[in-house]
């Protein structure tokens, strides 16, 4: 590359902490971070390294960097609209704690445990207008401990995140962007027979695979 690599985070927490040390570290120029402003970890690193910081929720076509090659989404919760997507050069990626299409939704890792799926598995993806529901660039999986079904979902939910999903996000993102950045542009679209959709398990009363799993 003869230009340094523009890239612009929008997330929080640890995993975008990891994902910007990535970034910082691969060489790449990161012209911003959107997050929330009490984050300690995105953003504490990204003051330590002078990177413009946009509060979390304010991120639009308007208040976007130009000049980016790319987008990333990292445990990010603002809603990344059309022409906010378009204003980059090659668009925007995410990672998603599921074999996509399988658990699309907040809450994916918890709904795996609940239905006692024999593997989870985590995948980067393009950004398009749906949920969770973009081409796939990379994706891996793992097994699902039976010994996390007897936990309490969310319990079992914090640890196969933190042992396993956690860092396969941050060695997907390592391998999406090194493509990325290099002119290499994956995009496989989702099968659309075995995709499910379950919404956060925060709200009451939702517990119904029977619904959430019929086709578009």
């Amino acid at each position: 590359m003869t230009q340094k690599f523009k890239v612009f985070i929008s997330g929080q927490k640890y995993f975008g902490q990891e994902i910007l040390s990535l970034c910082i570290h691969k060489g790449y120029e990161v012209v911003g971070v959107c997050c929330p402003l009490d984050d300690k970890y995105i953003g504490r690193l990204a003051k330590l390294h002078n990177i413009p910081i946009l509060p979390a929720g304010m991120l639009t076509y308007d208040t976007m960097p130009t000049g980016v090659d790319l987008g990333i989404t990292v445990h990010s919760f603002d809603y990344i609209g059309k022409r906010t997507r378009y204003k980059t050069r090659l668009g925007w990626i995410g990672y998603h704690p599921s074999l996509l299409p399988r658990h699309r939704g907040r809450s994916a890792i918890e709904w795996a445990i609940r239905m006692r799926d024999i593997v989870a598995g985590g995948s980067v993806y393009w950004l398009n207008a749906g949920i969770d529901r973009g081409d796939i660039l990379c994706q891996d999986w793992c097994w699902i401990p039976p010994k996390l079904y007897a936990k309490p979902p969310k319990e079992a939910t914090k640890e196969l995140w933190q042992k396993e999903l956690l860092p396969m996000g941050v060695r997907l993102m390592d391998k999406a962007l090194t493509e990325v950045a290099n002119g290499i542009y994956t995009k496989i679209p989702q099968r659309k027979d075995v995709d499910t959709f379950e919404p956060s398990t925060e709200v009451k009363d939702i517990y119904k695979p029977d619904l959430l799993m019929l086709p578009e």
